[in-house]
Protein backbone atom coordinates (compact mmCIF):
# COMPACT_ATOMS: atom_id res chain seq x y z
CA UNK A 1 0.00 0.00 0.00
CA UNK A 2 1.63 3.36 -1.13
CA UNK A 3 1.91 5.93 1.88
CA UNK A 4 -0.61 8.62 1.86
CA UNK A 5 0.53 12.28 0.28
CA UNK A 6 1.91 15.05 2.25
CA UNK A 7 0.00 18.39 1.96
CA UNK A 8 2.02 21.19 1.86
CA UNK A 9 1.12 24.86 2.02
CA UNK A 10 4.24 27.55 1.24
CA UNK A 11 3.78 31.01 2.68
CA UNK A 12 6.13 33.46 1.76
CA UNK A 13 6.09 37.06 0.30
CA UNK A 14 9.08 36.63 -1.89
CA UNK A 15 8.11 34.78 -5.55
CA UNK A 16 11.42 33.97 -6.10
CA UNK A 17 11.48 31.83 -2.52
CA UNK A 18 8.19 29.85 -3.12
CA UNK A 19 9.79 29.21 -6.60
CA UNK A 20 12.68 27.78 -5.73
CA UNK A 21 11.18 25.87 -2.58
CA UNK A 22 8.02 24.15 -5.22
CA UNK A 23 11.09 23.32 -7.60
CA UNK A 24 12.78 21.27 -4.75
CA UNK A 25 9.77 19.67 -3.32
CA UNK A 26 8.74 18.35 -6.51
CA UNK A 27 12.39 15.86 -5.91
CA UNK A 28 10.13 14.63 -2.89
CA UNK A 29 6.88 12.73 -4.47
CA UNK A 30 5.08 11.82 -1.67
CA UNK A 31 4.68 15.73 -1.13
CA UNK A 32 1.54 17.91 -2.64
CA UNK A 33 1.64 21.43 -2.33
CA UNK A 34 -2.01 22.51 -1.80
CA UNK A 35 -1.09 26.52 -2.01
CA UNK A 36 1.25 29.07 -2.23
CA UNK A 37 0.42 32.52 -0.66
CA UNK A 38 2.25 35.31 0.01
CA UNK A 39 1.01 36.65 2.83
CA UNK A 40 -0.61 35.45 5.94
CA UNK A 41 -4.54 36.33 4.94
CA UNK A 42 -4.14 34.34 1.93
CA UNK A 43 -2.56 31.43 4.15
CA UNK A 44 -5.87 31.40 6.25
CA UNK A 45 -8.13 31.14 3.37
CA UNK A 46 -6.34 28.12 2.17
CA UNK A 47 -5.80 26.52 5.68
CA UNK A 48 -9.54 26.94 5.84
CA UNK A 49 -10.40 25.67 2.45
CA UNK A 50 -8.31 21.89 2.93
CA UNK A 51 -6.53 20.01 5.29
CA UNK A 52 -2.81 20.77 5.64
CA UNK A 53 -0.14 18.95 7.19
CA UNK A 54 3.05 20.86 6.67
CA UNK A 55 3.38 24.60 6.31
CA UNK A 56 6.93 26.32 5.36
CA UNK A 57 6.32 29.33 6.80
CA UNK A 58 8.41 32.69 6.26
CA UNK A 59 8.58 34.70 9.63
CA UNK A 60 9.92 38.06 8.53
CA UNK A 61 6.81 39.18 5.53
CA UNK A 62 4.74 42.37 5.81
CA UNK A 63 1.77 43.65 7.21
CA UNK A 64 1.56 40.18 9.47
CA UNK A 65 4.73 38.26 10.42
CA UNK A 66 4.67 34.35 10.14
CA UNK A 67 4.90 34.67 13.67
CA UNK A 68 1.17 35.87 13.82
CA UNK A 69 0.06 32.60 11.68
CA UNK A 70 2.11 30.30 14.03
CA UNK A 71 0.73 31.65 17.34
CA UNK A 72 -3.01 31.26 15.61
CA UNK A 73 -1.73 27.46 14.51
CA UNK A 74 -0.99 26.48 17.86
CA UNK A 75 -4.16 26.91 19.41
CA UNK A 76 -5.98 24.09 16.93
CA UNK A 77 -6.66 20.74 18.26
CA UNK A 78 -4.87 19.23 15.25
CA UNK A 79 -2.17 21.51 14.34
CA UNK A 80 0.05 21.17 11.47
CA UNK A 81 3.94 20.95 11.28
CA UNK A 82 5.78 24.49 11.06
CA UNK A 83 8.96 24.33 9.50
CA UNK A 84 10.09 27.78 9.51
CA UNK A 85 11.80 29.44 6.28
CA UNK A 86 14.03 32.04 7.62
CA UNK A 87 17.67 34.01 6.99
CA UNK A 88 17.40 34.81 10.60
CA UNK A 89 21.15 34.48 12.58
CA UNK A 90 22.50 31.77 14.11
CA UNK A 91 21.65 32.93 17.34
CA UNK A 92 17.93 32.51 16.40
CA UNK A 93 18.66 29.49 14.82
CA UNK A 94 20.23 28.34 18.31
CA UNK A 95 16.38 29.35 19.44
CA UNK A 96 14.89 26.71 16.70
CA UNK A 97 17.30 24.19 18.12
CA UNK A 98 16.52 24.21 21.88
CA UNK A 99 13.00 23.65 21.23
CA UNK A 100 13.21 21.50 18.36
CA UNK A 101 11.64 23.51 15.48
CA UNK A 102 12.58 22.88 11.99
CA UNK A 103 13.68 25.42 10.05
CA UNK A 104 14.99 26.31 6.41
CA UNK A 105 17.72 28.67 5.92
CA UNK A 106 17.72 31.07 2.80
CA UNK A 107 19.08 30.77 0.43
CA UNK A 108 17.60 26.60 0.44
CA UNK A 109 20.09 24.02 0.50
CA UNK A 110 18.59 20.90 -0.46
CA UNK A 111 20.30 18.37 1.67
CA UNK A 112 19.01 20.60 4.49
CA UNK A 113 15.35 20.35 3.09
CA UNK A 114 15.86 16.94 3.24
CA UNK A 115 16.83 16.49 6.28
CA UNK A 116 13.84 18.77 7.32
CA UNK A 117 10.98 16.35 4.91
CA UNK A 118 12.31 13.23 6.49
CA UNK A 119 12.10 15.22 10.20
CA UNK A 120 8.10 16.05 9.55
CA UNK A 121 7.80 12.33 7.43
CA UNK A 122 8.49 10.70 10.54
CA UNK A 123 6.19 13.37 13.35
CA UNK A 124 3.58 12.37 10.85
CA UNK A 125 4.31 9.14 10.93
CA UNK A 126 4.35 8.65 15.12
CA UNK A 127 1.49 11.10 15.25
CA UNK A 128 3.62 13.88 16.81
CA UNK A 129 1.97 17.01 15.73
CA UNK A 130 0.19 17.92 19.48
CA UNK A 131 4.28 17.41 21.02
CA UNK A 132 5.48 19.75 18.05
CA UNK A 133 3.18 22.20 18.52
CA UNK A 134 3.80 22.38 22.36
CA UNK A 135 6.97 23.07 21.32
CA UNK A 136 6.35 25.61 18.98
CA UNK A 137 4.02 27.36 21.42
CA UNK A 138 7.00 27.25 23.88
CA UNK A 139 9.47 28.95 21.45
CA UNK A 140 6.64 31.79 20.60
CA UNK A 141 6.11 32.44 24.83
CA UNK A 142 9.90 32.55 25.61
CA UNK A 143 10.44 36.58 26.74
CA UNK A 144 7.18 37.22 25.60
CA UNK A 145 4.92 35.72 28.77
CA UNK A 146 3.10 38.44 31.01
CA UNK A 147 5.97 37.78 33.69
CA UNK A 148 8.42 35.61 32.10
CA UNK A 149 11.46 33.95 34.29
CA UNK A 150 14.66 35.16 32.85
CA UNK A 151 16.12 31.52 32.70
CA UNK A 152 14.68 27.96 30.68
CA UNK A 153 12.52 25.73 32.82
CA UNK A 154 12.05 22.94 30.18
CA UNK A 155 13.68 21.73 27.30
CA UNK A 156 12.25 20.40 23.69
CA UNK A 157 14.90 17.08 22.83
CA UNK A 158 14.02 15.22 19.89
CA UNK A 159 15.08 11.42 18.76
CA UNK A 160 13.96 9.47 16.08
CA UNK A 161 10.81 11.74 14.74
CA UNK A 162 9.57 12.39 18.50
CA UNK A 163 10.23 15.43 20.92
CA UNK A 164 10.05 14.79 24.66
CA UNK A 165 9.88 17.59 27.17
CA UNK A 166 12.53 17.39 29.89
CA UNK A 167 12.17 19.60 33.20
CA UNK A 168 14.84 21.26 33.70
CA UNK A 169 14.50 20.65 37.80
CA UNK A 170 14.78 16.48 36.83
CA UNK A 171 18.10 17.29 35.50
CA UNK A 172 21.31 16.47 38.17
CA UNK A 173 24.38 17.36 35.91
CA UNK A 174 24.78 18.24 32.24
CA UNK A 175 28.13 16.99 30.08
CA UNK A 176 29.14 18.37 27.12
CA UNK A 177 29.61 16.65 23.82
CA UNK A 178 30.81 18.36 21.24
CA UNK A 179 27.69 20.62 20.12
CA UNK A 180 25.46 18.39 22.23
CA UNK A 181 25.23 18.18 25.81
CA UNK A 182 24.08 15.15 28.09
CA UNK A 183 21.06 15.68 30.08
CA UNK A 184 21.77 13.38 33.43
CA UNK A 185 18.26 12.33 35.22
CA UNK A 186 17.58 9.77 36.89
CA UNK A 187 18.15 6.46 35.79
CA UNK A 188 19.21 8.50 31.88
CA UNK A 189 21.22 10.55 29.74
CA UNK A 190 19.56 12.09 27.48
CA UNK A 191 21.11 13.93 24.20
CA UNK A 192 20.02 17.22 23.24
CA UNK A 193 21.61 19.38 20.45
CA UNK A 194 22.98 22.94 21.54
CA UNK A 195 26.64 24.33 22.90
CA UNK A 196 27.13 23.86 26.27
CA UNK A 197 27.69 27.77 26.32
CA UNK A 198 24.58 28.65 25.03
CA UNK A 199 22.61 26.49 27.66
CA UNK A 200 24.77 28.14 30.46
CA UNK A 201 23.83 31.11 29.82
CA UNK A 202 20.51 30.52 30.58
CA UNK A 203 20.21 28.03 33.46
CA UNK A 204 19.32 29.28 36.85
CA UNK A 205 22.56 30.28 38.66
CA UNK A 206 20.00 29.37 42.50
CA UNK A 207 20.11 25.78 40.97
CA UNK A 208 23.22 24.94 38.63
CA UNK A 209 26.66 25.18 38.98
CA UNK A 210 29.48 25.22 36.44
CA UNK A 211 32.02 23.09 38.01
CA UNK A 212 34.21 22.43 34.63
CA UNK A 213 34.49 23.13 31.11
CA UNK A 214 32.36 19.81 30.02
CA UNK A 215 30.07 19.54 33.21
CA UNK A 216 27.40 21.72 34.85
CA UNK A 217 25.31 20.40 38.10
CA UNK A 218 23.11 21.44 40.65
CA UNK A 219 25.13 21.59 44.13
CA UNK A 220 22.43 20.58 46.45
CA UNK A 221 22.70 17.20 45.14
CA UNK A 222 26.59 16.68 45.73
CA UNK A 223 27.37 14.70 48.85
CA UNK A 224 31.06 14.75 48.49
CA UNK A 225 34.34 16.45 46.69
CA UNK A 226 37.21 14.24 46.20
CA UNK A 227 41.04 14.95 45.09
CA UNK A 228 41.73 12.52 42.29
CA UNK A 229 44.81 14.12 40.92
CA UNK A 230 47.18 17.71 40.66
CA UNK A 231 44.33 20.28 40.88
CA UNK A 232 41.99 18.14 39.86
CA UNK A 233 38.40 17.14 41.74
CA UNK A 234 35.36 14.85 41.63
CA UNK A 235 32.16 15.40 42.90
CA UNK A 236 29.97 12.44 44.17
CA UNK A 237 25.88 12.98 43.56
CA UNK A 238 23.51 11.68 45.57
CA UNK A 239 23.09 9.21 42.60
CA UNK A 240 26.25 7.66 42.57
CA UNK A 241 27.38 9.25 39.10
CA UNK A 242 30.88 11.46 39.76
CA UNK A 243 31.16 14.32 37.72
CA UNK A 244 34.93 16.40 37.14
CA UNK A 245 35.27 19.67 39.05
CA UNK A 246 38.08 21.76 37.77
CA UNK A 247 40.17 23.53 39.75
CA UNK A 248 38.74 26.85 38.63
CA UNK A 249 35.58 25.85 39.63
CA UNK A 250 36.32 24.13 43.12
CA UNK A 251 36.06 27.09 45.17
CA UNK A 252 32.96 28.47 43.96
CA UNK A 253 31.12 24.49 44.44
CA UNK A 254 32.69 24.23 48.06
CA UNK A 255 30.81 28.12 48.74
CA UNK A 256 28.01 26.51 47.66
CA UNK A 257 28.41 23.30 49.53
CA UNK A 258 28.81 25.31 53.05
CA UNK A 259 32.46 24.07 53.35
Amino acid sequence: MDNPRIRALIVDDEEPGRINLRYALAAHPRWQIVAECAGVTQARAALAATPIEVVFLDIRMPRESGLDLARELVQREEPPLVIFVTAYNAHAVDAFELHALDYLLKPLDDARLAQAIDRAERMLALQQRGPYAAALRGWLNEGREAAPSPYWQQLSVRSIGKIETVRLEDVSWIGAAGNYVELHTEGRSILHRIPMNRLAEHLDPAHFLRVHRGAILRPELVVSLEVVGDGSYEASLRSGERVPVSERYVGSLRGAMGI
